[in-house]
């Protein structure tokens, strides 16, 4: 019987002195039969909570104040102390002073592009390709690792994924079948979720009339064509029908259930509700919720954008970590906080900052991240990461690795083309040391 090696260079040999022709294998074959065999990562978390800042946060106008630079690089906001000692974020941000001590604070994300479709599939896959999103999101390869576990989508997007000219952030060659599954906007009046309520009071005995006759044309269609779309279409149509007909799905999403008080803590915005629906969703065991805030593009007259925008996330954020914290979460659950870049140094002519990929904050809590603690450093300008610097792909093993997914891992192409989750990076020990 024949012992597969599974070492790179026993792989390597093996193919050299052609021993996959003889067996009638192909390359994928062997790699399959080698990511099978690969020791299980240890898993640290149930659940990531992915909050994504669409257009790029001003580091330098909420985490990395830099109050002793020249006018034009520190703009206008002042520092504030927080109840970690030494630590000073926006006077914008008091909310979030009161919870720094719930987060890791890491002021080092660097890369090198500036381009918001190219940086944003960048950091939301942890791999460089196209502005098209060549590589599946994060969010994507955890469903197709995790499968389909029970009634619930295992990666929901809320309200939608990100998106400037287009979306992006998608489930690329994976397909259709782990796409996000898009909320839409908690903060509706009478929200309710498309394909989870139903359209109307229909008796069961109908519903599954209706079910049966579908049954039947999906039945056709396969013996006519069998590709990625159909297979995408009849793996939704099944997790729509059991959304609908149990009971567990509507509750998920039925936000309305929580106290007035709750959600007024949060904040009726909809960046406020869709935190807190991202919590009753991790809560109830779906394993990768994005909540997309965008509008952080400022590019002119950025005073009055982050007037109006801190003090939203500051109030939305602050109450997730909190309610959390207080329901016994954050054990469980990996929550990060990032955009696709930073802004520049400098204040432009239209008084705001421009894309800036060399420096960048990020938040992480949760599932053994040590809280209270900061890491990385910028420059006295905050233009560049002196120390500590991590990149999207750093961010994404890390990830990974905490959901129990072993970023080296093969997954494959519809035709049979073997890549790896990821092709660099590295877990980011600090945060947990």
């Amino acid at each position: 019987m024949l012992k597969i090696q599974t070492s790179p260079a026993s792989r390597r040999s093996f193919v050299q002195v052609g021993g996959l022709t003889a067996l009638g294998l192909t390359e994928a074959d062997l790699l399959r039969a080698a990511d099978q065999h690969q020791p299980t990562t240890s898993r640290r978390a149930k659940s990531v909570i992915l909050v994504y800042l669409g257009g790029g946060l001003s580091h330098h106008d909420s985490f990395d104040l830099k109050p002793d630079a020249v006018a034009e690089i520190r703009g206008k906001y002042s520092p504030i102390d927080t109840v970690v000692p030494g630590l000073q974020i926006c006077e914008l941000l008091p909310l979030m002073s009161q919870c720094m001590d719930k987060v890791c604070l890491h002021r080092g994300g660097a890369h090198n592009n500036d381009h918001h479709e190219t940086a944003t599939n960048w950091v939301m896959s942890g791999r460089f390709g196209t502005p098209f999103g060549d590589w599946p999101a994060i969010g994507a390869v955890a469903a197709h690792e995790s499968g389909f576990p029970g009634t619930l989508p295992p990666y929901v997007a809320i309200p939608r994924n990100p998106s400037f000219t287009w979306e992006l952030g998608k489930s690329a060659f994976l397909g259709g079948r782990y796409e996000s599954f898009k909320a839409g906007d908690p903060n509706e009046q009478n929200f309710r979720v498309r394909d989870v309520t139903r359209a109307e009071p229909l008796p069961d005995v109908r519903v599954k009339r209706r079910q049966s006759l579908l049954a039947s044309v999906d039945t056709m269609a396969r013996s006519i064509e069998a590709n990625d779309q159909l297979a995408a279409y009849n793996q939704f149509q099944k997790r729509a029908a059991e959304m609908v007909l149990f009971g567990e799905a509507r509750d998920a999403f039925a936000i309305d259930a929580e106290t007035v008080e709750l959600r007024d803590r949060y904040g009726r915005t909809t960046f406020g509700q869709s935190c807190l629906l991202a919590r009753r969703l991790v809560e109830r065991g779906v394993g990768f919720v994005t909540v997309n805030s965008g509008g952080w593009d400022h590019h002119a007259k950025i005073w009055d954008g982050l007037d109006r925008m801190l003090p939203d996330f500051d109030r939305g954020f602050s109450a997730l970590l909190t309610d959390m914290h207080q329901r016994g979460l954050l054990k469980d659950v990996l929550v990060v906080v990032m955009g696709e870049f930073g802004r520049t140094p400098k204040i432009n002519k239209d008084v705001g900052r421009d894309h800036w990929g060399p420096a960048a904050s990020l938040l992480f809590c949760g599932a053994g991240v040590v809280p209270g603690r900061v890491l990385g450093q910028t420059d006295r300008d905050g233009a560049q990461v002196v120390d500590s610097p991590i990149g999207p792909a750093d961010v994404a093993f890390t990830i990974y690795r905490s959901l129990g997914i072993d970023p080296h891992k093969h997954l494959y192409t519809p035709d049979g083309r073997p890549v790896p989750i990821l092709n660099e990076g590295k877990w980011i020990e600090a945060l947990y040391a």
